[in-house]
């Protein structure tokens, strides 16, 4: 390690411990501080120069998402570098795209298979789903499950859906049961959903600290039984 990267590390770390020293009621404390299930984060351009040999070596992050497109024409401008290092020091790396419900859907497809390559995938690709782009919701229903299966067909295996819970209940009750969730809910208790459907995968904290990383980054951990062997990538 260089010099200048021992003195970045030592000063990450003195931060950490510093967050962490405080008392008990401490927010910055999360889940993977006191459990045992399997943890991971998503990462994107916001985060900007992110630390990975650090990363690596010290966190208890097993896998990252890694933003690669929004859209049909908008490229993440870290994702080849942040995907590249990822793989480099250890991480169990997937690739995930901002859906966009107005956006022709083929262009959106052509845009993430430009980065998001099957050879560098451990994990299979998520969408993310945040926005109905102001359409009705059956209108960005239809435009969104046409996606899903123009993905599902590009890359033979039916992809990660990501989304928060008010969103799902509002929009997407009974619309995607064929899919395994991510879901975003920022409090201590477990999410469940109105239909109470079995859940994936947690986000549990868009605020969370990694020595690595400097800002906050999204946590996730998986539910339940589930494990890390349900979204490996079939190549």
């Amino acid at each position: 390690m260089t010099f200048f990267r021992y003195i970045i590390t030592l000063g990450l770390l003195g931060i950490t411990m510093g967050i962490f020293a405080q008392d008990d009621d401490n927010p910055y404390i999360q889940c993977e501080d006191t459990c045992s299930h399997v943890h991971g984060i998503d990462l994107s351009h916001y985060q900007g120069e992110v630390f990975w040999e650090i990363v690596g070596e010290n966190t208890k992050m097993t896998y990252v998402y890694l933003k690669a497109t929004e859209g049909g024409d908008n490229i993440d401008s870290r994702y080849e570098r942040n995907i590249e290092l990822a793989h480099r020091y250890g991480l169990k790396v997937g690739s995930y795209h901002f859906f966009r419900p107005r956006t022709e859907l083929t262009k959106q497809l052509e845009n993430f298979k430009t980065q998001c390559r099957p050879g560098e995938q451990d994990l299979i690709p998520m969408i993310d789903i945040e926005a109905t782009g102001n359409l009705p919701t059956e209108e960005f229903c239809d435009s969104l499950l046409k996606f899903l299966v123009m993905v599902e067909k590009a890359y033979h295996q039916k992809p990660l859906l990501y989304t928060f819970r008010n969103f799902y209940n509002k929009h997407l009750l009974g619309k995607i049961d064929d899919y395994q969730l991510m879901i975003a809910m920022y409090t201590d208790e477990e999410p469940v959903l109105a239909d109470e459907r079995d859940i994936t995968m947690w986000q549990y904290t868009g605020k969370g600290n990694i020595v690595g990383v400097r800002g906050f980054v999204d946590k996730s951990r998986f539910m339940g039984h589930h494990g890390l062997r349900e979204i490996r990538y079939r190549h």
